[in-house]
């Protein structure tokens, strides 16, 4: 609190120097003597402990590790079982394109067709003529009539 007060009395101390229109003297710059200074910076009252520190990021870059290996290991099981499904995959559908021999039709009753019950369709005249308004225009066509 020293350096403070004595910051205050130099700054009240300078501005009673000042001339009435609240310039300072001298062109405006501050003589050195005038110039406020900053109290020192607070000190860290938590002291370090570099050897506890270096225990401590020791232990954390183990955890990394191992968190990392746990990861990859995690990461090849997946990866080899993912394969084996693949592979048991390819077997099944190997197994499943064999060609089999089929059934022979059973040929004791021989198969008659029925007639349809539907009524039979009415045929109808094609036509050949073409709309006149579906005729495609031409410049010969018209020059000619």
């Amino acid at each position: 609190m020293e350096p403070l007060k004595e910051a205050r009395n130099r700054v009240e101390g300078s501005s009673s120097s000042d001339n009435s229109n609240g310039r300072t003297s001298g062109g405006g710059r501050r003589s050195p003597t005038n110039c406020l200074i900053k109290p020192p910076v607070k000190k860290n009252t938590i002291p370090i402990d570099l050897k506890l520190r270096a225990v401590e990021r020791a232990r954390f870059a183990h955890q990394v590790a191992e968190k990392r290996r746990l990861i990859k290991q995690y990461k090849m099981e997946r990866e080899r079982q993912q394969k084996l499904e693949e592979e048991e995959e390819i077997k099944r559908l190997r197994k499943e394109l064999i060609p089999k021999a089929q059934l022979m039709p059973n040929f004791d009753r021989p198969f008659v067709p029925r007639r349809s019950e539907k009524q039979p369709t009415v045929p109808r005249e094609p036509k050949f003529c073409i709309p006149r308004h579906k005729t495609i225009k031409c410049c010969r066509c018209h020059a000619m009539t």
